[in-house]
């Protein structure tokens, strides 16, 4: 699972504000969610399944072939979320003998026909509906709903929406599409006959062994899965897909993309077989499954899913050109849900506990694959801005990263076991090595292959590969909550010529770990590599020619850590020219942000980060600069210009023309019309609000060149203003993300603030069911990121109690769009209903 997190870059959310902090727990306190017992054990699962469009309901028959686990039973036990049971029989080789049962709060009890021993199989029939609809189980906020099985656009109401069937398993919601024993300890094989209309496509896991046209035209396809996996990865996907064929060695890989994106799907999903091939080696560990395919699904309730060959994006992944010359802002969540594949579909988390074993080496690959595919200075920016999501959130400070006292199992989809695992895995990495690392988790997959595990087996094969003892890592970073919080200081000895560094922690309870430091003598670094003892404080003494001219800690950039360091406009210079680490790099660039303008180093150190090979540097000194200033005009203005113009990265272009534009300097004014015209969204974003700053009256006549739709973060802060001031109509169901928050959130600018608000007003005082839905919905899917957060939750009640007012408004002045109308003011009062 890739998770959903508000990822509006502008954005602070308010939504934490009540979240309590969780404790540590040993399994005697008051919580503790332990491993689901297994009673039974699931051996075969198969369905026939059809689907009623009009109700949004599933008729369903299942064979399940189970047996006891170890003692002997003469019940079964499923869990069964909002459905009819019609029929429970136990079939024996096609005989049925009806059985008794009970059916209630969602549990199916089944009354077996005698006592069955350990591997005794059996084999229950059942016949169901399955409706969705009447599932009540709260989602959350990895994922905003949980009732299994989607129908989109089931009735084909909506023109521009198209028809769609999708599940979603993750954790316990397959058993509102077919009874089992939901729980991640359970494995099975399957089969799914699936009856649609001709017209669409389906898929599911595993194979396509069969097609099979019907009456009335339909038509029935047999997918079966021949190895044994986990029921919340069964999937169903039902539409009108292009099927986009690829392949890794003999193994199919199949991208379903809707058809107005086929031109673009070896953009977007092409990388795929070079990644299968780059994980199969990396692991020593061959993909091990048939196949694998990828399809998107509209309005997905999270980011994707890793369903067992047959992983589920969500729609943002559907990309165009002017989107993907930037970059592929979906490649990291492509390559993290085929490593699923391996850690979370062929070795599986015993209990959501444990959650790390799947999501944290998710979160994790997509350091590899950058690594591997774009260089270390690509991966290790991903990996800190990962850890810098978790650094920046206080309330995962005293999360466990493997936690057994969880209010709610979907919490533990969370910052910790994704951003903050991954960064563990890295610590860890580094500290056995690359070929004891990799060799650990072979033994891992190897040892649990197609069963389960936790984070102890996990420990014991690193330990057994390499021959160290984890436990002083474990103990710390997967059974113990927070980080180091450091600050430093150094002293220097003139008769010794010694400098003494001392590290303070000044957390609660201290870590020890491995540490980088790098001491500048004469303007050259040397590295020490030390131990931090878990204590408050620690003192190193090194040999040095003189005073050190700078000391960095964590030079290498692995410890995960939150330090406190203020470097002089000097020192940052050294450090940036004299590191090969990105981190180190990059803090020292950003370190200048708040020092003067005017400073000789400053400027160089910004003129030398132009010239840096990594483009996520040229960008972020480029942000940095002020070309308002005139020394930074004089030594940068022209090198500036050059990679507004030619610069291999499209971003940076978009950058530098954001620089140039701080200036309203007509001269500029070609190069930014040219730039309107571009491929790429971001310098075709950034030259628009580059002109309009200049000469807004042009907005009428480019107001054509705005694209809102799939825009990424940047562009859309960028080009908000600018829509809703010139009243682009054709963009307003695309500003709604931002403008759906603007009464609860922080915005960093507030003329960004302004004008979310003001796009809000501007929604709910025209005639747009397309925004006024999409409002409604971004609002509603945000309701469980509240929690138990009335305050947050009165400000969106009064919000839309506002739209609705606005509407009843228009309605009075344009009483012929009463049919548009009163549907958008039934839309705003589901909404509001929905909070009450």
């Amino acid at each position: 699972m890739k998770k959903v997190i508000l990822s509006i870059a502008v954005l602070g959310i308010v939504f934490s504000a009540n979240v309590s902090a969780q404790t540590e727990t040993s399994g005697r306190e008051k919580i503790y969610r332990a491993t689901h017992t297994k009673v039974t054990e699931l051996k075969h699962t198969k369905l026939k399944v059809s689907f009623d469009y009009q109700k949004e309901q599933m008729n369903g028959e299942e064979w399940l072939t189970a047996s006891p686990y170890f003692y002997p039973s003469n019940e079964l036990v499923l869990d069964a979320k909002g459905m009819l049971i019609h029929e429970v029989a136990l079939d024996n080789d096609g005989k049925k003998s009806p059985l008794k049962y009970d059916y209630k709060n969602d549990v199916l009890k089944i009354n077996l026909d005698k006592i069955y021993q350990k591997n005794q199989n059996y084999t229950v029939y059942i016949r169901y509906t399955s409706r969705p609809n009447e599932v009540k189980q709260a989602g959350s906020m990895a994922i905003n709903d949980a009732k299994g099985l989607y129908f989109i656009n089931a009735q084909g109401k909506d023109p521009d929406m198209p028809t769609q069937i999708w599940t979603q398993g993750e954790t316990e919601s397959s058993s509102a599409w077919f009874p089992t024993i939901d729980k991640p300890n359970q494995k099975t094989t399957q089969e799914i006959y699936m009856t649609v209309p001709d017209k669409y496509v389906t898929l599911s896991n595993g194979v396509l062994k069969e097609s099979k046209k019907e009456t009335d035209g339909l038509r029935t396809d047999h997918w079966v899965m021949d190895k044994r996996h986990s029921p919340y990865l069964f999937f169903m996907g039902v539409g009108e897909y292009a099927i986009v064929k690829d392949k890794w060695k003999n193994i199919p890989v199949d991208y379903y993309i809707e058809k107005e994106y086929e031109p673009y799907a070896r953009q977007i999903y092409g990388n795929t077989p070079e990644m299968i091939e780059f994980f199969s080696k990396k692991m020593n560990y061959d993909y091990p499954w048939a196949k694998y395919a990828q399809i998107s699904g509209r309005e997905y309730v999270s980011g994707a899913m890793e369903n067992t060959t047959a992983t589920l994006h969500g729609s943002d992944i559907l990309q165009k050109p002017g989107q993907l010359i930037d970059e592929n802002k979906w490649e990291d969540t492509i390559a993290h849900e085929l490593f699923h594949h391996w850690f979370g579909d062929l070795v599986t988390t015993e209990s959501w506990s444990n959650l790390t074993v799947n999501e944290s080496f998710a979160n994790y690959s997509e350091y590899l694959w950058n690594e591997y595919k774009y260089g270390k200075d690509q991966a290790d920016y991903h990996l800190m801005s990962d850890v810098n999501m978790y650094i920046h959130n206080p309330s995962d400070f005293r999360k466990n990263l493997v936690r057994f006292n969880y209010d709610s199992r979907e919490d533990v989809f969370d910052l910790v076991t994704y951003q903050k695992g991954g960064g563990i895995l890295h610590m860890l990495r580094n500290y056995l090595g690359d070929e004891a690392f990799f060799a650990g988790m072979n033994d891992y997959l190897k040892t649990n292959e197609y069963q389960n595990a936790e984070a102890h087996q996990l420990r014991l094969s690193f330990e057994k590969v390499s021959g160290k003892d984890l436990n002083w890592f474990f103990n710390q970073w997967y059974f113990g909550s927070g980080n180091p919080k450091i600050n430093y200081s150094s002293t220097f000895e003139p008769v010794k010529k010694q400098v003494t560094v001392i590290i303070n922690q000044t957390q609660e309870q201290p870590f020890e770990f491995p540490l980088a430091i790098d001491v500048y003598d004469a303007g050259k670094p040397k590295r020490y590599n030390v131990w931090v003892n878990a204590e408050a404080k620690n003192t190193f003494s090194f040999d040095v020619s003189k005073n050190p001219d700078l000391v960095n800690i964590n030079a290498d950039g692995i410890l995960l850590a939150d330090i406190t360091d203020v470097k002089t406009p000097e020192q940052n210079l050294m450090q940036f020219i004299n590191s090969k680490e990105f981190k180190s790099r990059y803090q020292a660039l950003t370190g200048i942000k708040d020092q003067a303008g005017k400073n000789t180093s400053v400027v160089k150190l910004l003129g030398s980060a132009l010239k840096d090979p990594f483009f996520r540097i040229r960008i972020k000194a480029l942000e940095l600069m002020d070309l308002t200033n005139p020394d930074q005009m004089k030594a940068l203005g022209a090198e500036v210009e050059k990679l507004a113009s030619n610069d291999p990265k499209t971003l940076v272009q978009a950058a530098a023309v954001a620089a140039l534009a701080k200036t309203k300097d007509k001269k500029y004014l070609p190069l930014f019309e040219k730039g309107v015209n571009a491929v790429s969204n971001a310098v075709k974003g950034n030259s628009l609000s580059a002109v309009l700053a200049i000469d807004p009256l042009k907005a009428d006549a480019l107001a054509d060149k705005i694209d809102l739709e799939g825009a990424s973060d940047d562009l859309l802060e960028q080009l908000l203003p600018i829509v809703v001031k010139n009243k682009v109509i054709s963009q307003m169901p695309h500003i709604t993300p931002l403008a759906a928050f603007y009464p609860f959130v922080k915005f960093k600018d507030p003329e960004l603030g302004k004008a979310a608000e003001d796009g809000f007003n501007w929604i709910m005082s025209s005639d747009n069911l397309k925004a006024t839905e999409n409002i409604a919905k971004i609002i509603t899917n945000a309701k469980d990121q509240m929690g138990e957060n009335p305050q947050a939750k009165m400000m969106v009640i009064q919000m839309l109690k506002d739209g609705v007012s606005k509407k009843m408004e228009f309605l009075r002045q344009n009483p012929q769009k009463a049919t548009s109308i009163n549907k958008q003011i039934d839309t705003l009062n589901k909404a509001i209903e929905s909070f009450r």
